[in-house]
């Protein structure tokens, strides 16, 4: 399985609109309930094609990545495969390499993600992610190498 990043594109829009409904749709509809016409505005106000990049496996659109430097840290903003594409590593290979490269540069790796979410989170955990503050999202740390 080649799994690899490419920058996202204004022509990407739908796709991402899309594929967040399908990956995280019920985890927002469980926490704020899913309104088609805000969801539309929440993702208009915050689709970034220069800091967004697309995941494809095997040259085929799987989901998207957003990774953003901050003060000492990779803050991973957004993780979203399509259903087809979840379970299979690509996930863990993606954030194995952030760590990675946390790592390199000596710095953690911090995310957010929603309580409901009990696979994302279990992952996170396996993956070696610690709680830092617990809420409706729960607030994550790796590390990193010193």
């Amino acid at each position: 399985m080649r799994v690899t990043l490419r920058p996202a594109t204004e022509g990407d829009r739908e796709f991402c609109f899309r594929l967040h409904e399908a990956a995280m749709g019920a985890y927002v509809a469980a926490v704020w309930g899913w309104d088609e016409q805000e969801q539309r505005a929440y993702h208009d106000r915050g689709f970034a094609p220069g800091r967004w990049q697309i995941v494809t496996v095997d040259g085929t659109d799987a989901g998207m990545l957003s990774v953003e430097q901050r003060d000492g840290s990779l803050y991973l903003g957004r993780i979203e495969l399509l259903p087809e594409f979840q379970g299979r590593g690509v996930g863990s290979r993606l954030i194995t390499d952030l760590i990675a490269d946390a790592d390199r540069r000596g710095v953690a790796v911090e995310l957010d993600v929603l309580a409901v979410n009990t696979r994302a989170y279990e992952l996170y955990r396996r993956l070696g992610f610690r709680e830092v503050r617990r809420g409706r999202k729960i607030a994550m740390r790796y590390r990193g190498t010193p």
